[in-house]
């Protein structure tokens, strides 16, 4: 399958071709909350992975929620390929999640890091900085069905041993 497909686009003035990437398309779900993804999901990532998957989560009541009185809480994820530090993926249920993660696209698009992710000053108060400020792994997640070193320790694979 390509990853990218050729879209024209036909106004009154002229022809525009553009070529767009499918490897990032943006899923919205409008729904009380919206729910908004770019990029692979966490069991798309452990399922394409050569090495292992950070994932980061939020899960917070907004600062407009908060002085509201209301109890909606935001989720938020981030999912980062662990060897590469790219960011391979973010979701977002909560308010505001289809302009968020719209942003969130364009990062991943240029190929963004965590680092760079880190790097970003957020805006205060604000759900997005959520995103440039999830700084603890909430789990380290191994790559599906790929063999490891420590499958192969001890056991004769061809004319190849694996000791450790």
């Amino acid at each position: 399958m390509s990853s990218s497909a050729t879209v024209f686009f036909l106004s009154e003035i002229s022809l525009s071709i553009y070529e767009l990437c499918v490897e990032l398309v943006l899923y919205s779900l409008c729904s009380i909350p919206p729910l908004s993804v770019v990029g692979l999901s966490e069991e798309q990532a452990i399922e394409q992975a050569h090495g292992d998957i950070l994932v980061f989560t939020s899960t917070f009541n907004p600062m407009k929620n908060t002085v509201s009185g209301r109890q909606e809480k935001t989720v938020m994820k981030l999912v980062v390929d662990a060897e590469t530090d790219k960011v391979l993926g973010a979701s977002m249920v909560g308010p505001d999640a289809p302009e968020i993660i719209q942003g969130i696209a364009v990062a991943l698009k240029c190929g963004a890091t965590k680092a760079q992710f880190d790097s970003t000053v957020g805006i205060h108060p604000s759900a997005a900085e959520e995103f440039v400020t999830m700084r603890t792994v909430s789990r380290r997640v191994p790559p599906a069905n790929k063999p490891k070193h420590s499958d192969f320790v001890g056991k004769k694979i061809g004319w190849i041993f694996f000791v450790q």
